[in-house]
């Protein structure tokens, strides 16, 4: 049985992590920690897990934490993290960091759109976790940067086709729609009820701290320079992710050969679902679940291609693809914990 530890389990993907690692049969939870609600049971917090989750919110120890612990997930604030994580890990404790201070690989870019890091040693061991792309580095990791919600979003469409060289890399857009759990647990007057309900806008056009994140793994796997144009959206929704990118096609290829294309690349991996024609991806058909489910549309008058993704942002956007993370880690099935039945409606 693994023991798991959750830092920062009351802000909303912490507390999605408790969710999942609590029906996973493969791990005991033996710590969470909140700084605001140290010393309350966390089915106070959170009603819907009273008489499910019987523990009791801790200030931070690290090392009493890692006394108790295999592996621990850090649900925390960007900066925060990289404080805590050579601690952690010295200690001899696998690490998945749901910020961004472990997930890039070119410590100038994060420093640019982020701060300065103060863990930069250890950073340059760290794994990106986009499970479906990095099984096999994930599977020797140490420590994790788990990605983001809109890169996972945005990649995992696009991965496959840039490495068969279907689309022009230069031509990529990104037009993504997010709902309002995505801005985190903490009040703002951006994102308090009466600005987000009957509201639809665009924020940090062509700003987003995630295009960078995008664009170093998209080159990467690309083999030469990517720089997508994203525009981020905030729709009055709790949860859920839709993604549409349009990108120049290089080569004649019908909607067949693209979705084979997809296809081929994740057969076998169980989270990523193809949507046929006239059925596009809907965040309705993720909420709550690990899917990244993916469609296709050919524009011919234009020869461009459209596609469309959805996740749940706090599941394959966060908590669930930190847990997917520590299964590969921990050569589980990637899918244990994982395979709730999605809700119809």
């Amino acid at each position: 049985m693994i023991r798991a530890g959750i830092i920062g389990a009351t802000g909303y993907a912490g507390a999605e992590l408790v969710r999942i690692l609590t029906g996973h049969p493969g791990v005991e939870l033996t710590a969470i920690t909140s700084r605001q609600y140290a010393g309350k049971p966390f089915g106070e917090v959170f009603p819907a897990m009273a008489g499910v989750v019987d523990l009791v919110c801790e200030e931070l120890d690290i090392a009493g934490l890692c006394g108790r612990t295999d592996v621990v997930f850090l649900a925390l604030p960007h900066k925060i993290p990289m404080a805590l994580v050579p601690e952690i890990a010295g200690l001899g404790k696998k690490v998945i960091d749901l910020s961004a201070d472990f997930r890039f690989s070119d410590i100038g870019l994060y420093e640019q759109h982020y701060q300065a890091h103060t863990a930069q040693e250890l950073n340059k061991e760290a794994v990106y976790g986009l499970c479906e792309i990095y099984r096999e580095k994930i599977s020797k990791a140490r420590v994790i940067g788990n990605p983001g919600c809109y890169p996972t979003s945005i990649l995992l469409p696009l991965i496959p086709l840039l490495k068969k060289g279907l689309i022009d890399p230069g031509t990529i857009i990104s037009d993504s729609k997010s709902g309002v759990s995505g801005a985190g647990r903490s009040v703002s007057p951006a994102t308090h009820f009466c600005e987000v309900n009957e509201s639809f806008r665009a924020y940090k056009i062509a700003a987003h701290r995630h295009n960078p994140e995008v664009n170093e793994v998209l080159s990467r796997e690309a083999g030469l320079p990517v720089r997508i144009t994203f525009a981020p959206h905030l729709v009055p929704m709790t949860r859920g992710m839709l993604t549409t990118t349009y990108a120049s096609l290089t080569k004649e290829a019908g909607g067949a050969d693209i979705r084979n294309c997809i296809a081929d690349y994740y057969a076998g991996r169980p989270f990523v679902r193809m949507r046929p024609d006239g059925n596009p991806p809907n965040t309705l058909h993720v909420s709550g679940t690990n899917f990244c489910d993916i469609g296709v549309a050919i524009d011919r008058q234009n020869n461009r291609l459209i596609l469309i993704s959805a996740i749940d942002n706090l599941v394959k956007g966060a908590a669930g693809q930190a847990v997917q993370n520590m299964n590969i880690m921990y050569g589980l099935d990637e899918a244990t914990g994982l395979d709730a039945v999605p809700c119809p409606v």
